[in-house]
């Protein structure tokens, strides 16, 4: 008996360990109907919990009561506890507008009213990024006539009652009306018409191929195919971007996703472009580098695999990050030319 509690603590703490070992972030999203949002993030590997609550109004801890009377300002809401390492943010988005209505004003479906109403709450800058980035491709693309969902900094979120969590399989009860209200809503109807075989590739993922090395050389510059195929260092104070002051936008060389903003970029004294931070973490790829008899992080384009730099911890507020990149490795697209570019998503960062 003693042997088997044994064994039986020492599994659960390893379990343990191991849940405590995962980095789990938070998306929050409104689209009407916070029943109808849980199931189709629940699915998804990579989500830890699906929690239906309201965000977005004036008063703290507020009850379904007060929120449904539209007096409160708060959206009925999902805050989704994911693991990026397993499914990233920009999936999350995809689901979410794949399950709504982005042209209704007035609420979703048979739902009417500010509480029911859609909206993307980004905790921070790169959500915000990916959020604004979907938005207008949903946008470019004329999938509708218009958007109208909210890109909204995220505030406060307060949990429903417990009886509106997981109601859609609480009890059979429960599943029978959550059954008869969704079929009766008109959003599956809608999904159906407005959404089937519609691609949300707005991130571009999988569409940039890497040349062969033969290629390469003849795109590249004798200096940028050392540098990013070879893991070279330009020369610093002689390259291309160094003293740059234009705002704008920093893409990869190769594929053109985008790596760095204008408004992150600081005076190092390196002789190098440095940035604080890149301009969305997901294009950015860190590895352990153990050459010149040190240990550095070094950074690498996830789409192009081109070697850009090093990141050191000796960098500036906020981030306290020195992201050192190889002008060789870039290319920089002017604020002026974001949209014919193909990154009108960006031109927020410099209003």
């Amino acid at each position: 008996m003693t042997i088997r509690i044994l064994i039986s603590f020492s599994l659960f703490f390893i379990s343990s360990l191991s849940y405590s070992a995962e980095t789990l972030e938070e998306a929050t999203f409104a689209g009407g109907c916070f029943w109808c949002m849980e199931p189709p993030f629940e699915k998804l590997d990579g989500v830890h919990s699906v929690i239906s609550g309201y965000s977005g109004g004036r008063i703290k801890n507020p009850t379904y009561k007060q929120v449904s009377s539209g007096k409160t300002k708060h959206i009925e809401s999902i805050q989704v506890l994911f693991n990026p390492q397993k499914i990233s943010y920009s999936e999350l988005v995809k689901v979410f507008w794949k399950n709504i209505d982005p042209s209704d004003d007035k609420g979703q479906f048979v739902d009417k009213g500010h509480q029911y109403t859609s909206a993307i709450f980004y905790h921070d800058d790169t959500q915000k990024n990916i959020a604004l980035k979907s938005k207008q491709y949903l946008i470019d693309k004329k999938y509708f006539d218009r958007i109208v969902t909210a890109i909204r900094n995220f505030e406060k979120f307060y949990p429903a009652e417990d009886y509106h969590q997981d109601y859609y399989k609480k009890s059979v009860v429960t599943k029978l009306k959550y059954k008869y209200y969704r079929n009766a809503s008109g959003r599956d109807v809608f999904i159906n018409k407005h959404w089937k075989g519609k691609s949300l590739n707005f991130n571009n993922e999988a569409t940039y191929t890497k040349p062969s090395k033969a290629q390469l050389k003849k795109i590249l510059t004798k200096e940028q195919y050392a540098v990013t195929q070879e893991e070279g260092t330009e020369r610093p104070f002689k390259n291309k971007y160094w003293d740059n002051k234009e705002e704008g936008v920093y893409v990869d060389i190769l594929s053109g996703e985008a790596l760095f903003s204008s408004k992150d970029k600081f005076k190092s004294g390196t002789g190098w472009p440095s940035f604080t931070k890149p301009l969305d973490p997901k294009n950015i790829v860190e590895k352990v580098d153990r050459s010149l008899f040190s240990t550095r992080t070094e950074v690498r384009s996830k789409s192009a695999d081109s070697h850009l730099g090093h990141v050191f911890k000796d960098g500036p507020a906020p981030t306290g990050l020195r992201f050192c990149i190889n002008s060789a490795s870039l290319r920089f697209i002017p604020k002026k030319d974001l949209e014919k570019e193909g990154l009108k998503a960006y031109l927020y960062l410099f209003k």
